[in-house]
């Protein structure tokens, strides 16, 4: 009688411990949002994203407008919401016009994560992605250390979207042990790269004391357009310092109109992300919307860095060899 006992309870903890095991469910759905969806940045997140779903045997749905339109990436988040997930992760294109989407989808009860691009002040739990002002001063040492004596630098970005931004002052402060650099302008491409290429072109037309002598391009796309224009001005004398590992821009530093580009990890933003908010939505925090980044006891980072690098002539194909094994 005894013996049999024994062996109901080993059963029955068997079955605790396999029932333990089996915490994941494809009813668990997680949304990755995005602006520029199409861009081969984002297409490289929703990898990541979606490797990790299939892992974790959850759901995941990656959503946004293929284009830069931080109104459509609202209308997309509230749809997500809408739709009562076990969680959110969200790039922020604009933070005035999504911070309130974020704020509403936690008081709904659905843990917001931020990635790639933060909004601080918002509830969402925290950021995942590059330390982008730390990335922007890497990218404004390289001008300092190639443009020529009294250059002129012209910057493409994003304007107002928050990551763009830091990576902005990033640059200003590397440039600030190099005051013979002046930068002519700052030109927000409101999304689309075309605007870097006609802006480009006509620059590089430019000459005697008005020469520019170098661009930085901040977002990912306007690298490759900035890049063309040099191409077909045929004068590799420029510095251009581009973002992000699209092939193109990978092509551009093997042909000589790219001098560097600094590398982010879209893919482990997307990857360590899924898992992030998988842990959040087993083990909720109470309560969800309460400011942890000035708790000391907090279950969560304020951030978490996922790395930058330089990419040039001397190490792009390392780069691309590694793109190549992706795919």
């Amino acid at each position: 009688m005894r013996m049999g006992k024994a062996v109901a309870g080993v059963l029955a903890l068997g079955v605790v411990v396999l029932c333990g095991c089996q915490r994941h469910s494809t009813k668990e759905v997680y949304y990755l949002v995005t602006a520029n969806a199409a861009l081969p940045y984002w297409q490289s997140a929703a990898e990541g994203f979606n490797n990790a779903a299939a892992q974790y045997q959850v759901t995941a749905k990656v959503v946004g407008p293929d284009g830069y339109d931080a109104q459509a990436e609202l209308t997309e988040l509230n749809k997500a919401v809408a739709a009562k997930p076990a969680g959110i992760l969200i790039s922020v294109a604009d933070a005035a016009v999504l911070q309130p989407g974020i704020d509403a989808a936690v008081a709904a009860g659905v843990p917001v994560i931020t990635v790639d691009s933060d909004d601080a002040a918002s509830k969402r739990l925290y950021f995942i992605g590059t330390n982008n002002l730390v990335a922007g001063r890497m990218g404004g040492k390289r001008l300092a250390e190639k443009l020529p004596a009294k250059a002129n630098l012209i910057v493409f970005t994003l304007t107002g979207q928050p990551n763009t931004d830091d990576r902005l002052a990033g640059v200003k402060d590397a440039l600030s042990a190099r005051p013979d650099v002046h930068i002519v302008d700052v030109i927000d491409v409101k999304g689309d790269a075309r605007t870097a290429f006609d802006k480009a072109q006509d620059l590089l037309g430019l000459t005697g004391p008005k020469k520019i002598d170098g661009f930085v391009c901040l977002d990912s796309a306007s690298g490759k357009m900035v890049s063309d224009a040099i191409a077909r001005a045929q004068d590799k004398n420029r510095v251009l310092v581009a973002w992000d590992v699209n092939p193109d821009t990978l092509n551009g530093i093997k042909a000589g109109t790219i001098d560097a580009t600094i590398a982010q990890k879209p893919y482990t933003m997307g990857y360590v992300g899924l898992k992030a908010l998988d842990e959040v939505f087993h083990y909720p925090p109470k309560p969800l919307g309460k400011d942890y980044s000035v708790d000391s006891f907090s279950p969560y980072p304020v951030f978490v860095d996922t790395g930058t690098s330089l990419v040039d002539k001397n190490n792009v194909d390392v780069y691309v060899a590694a793109a190549a094994a992706q795919k």
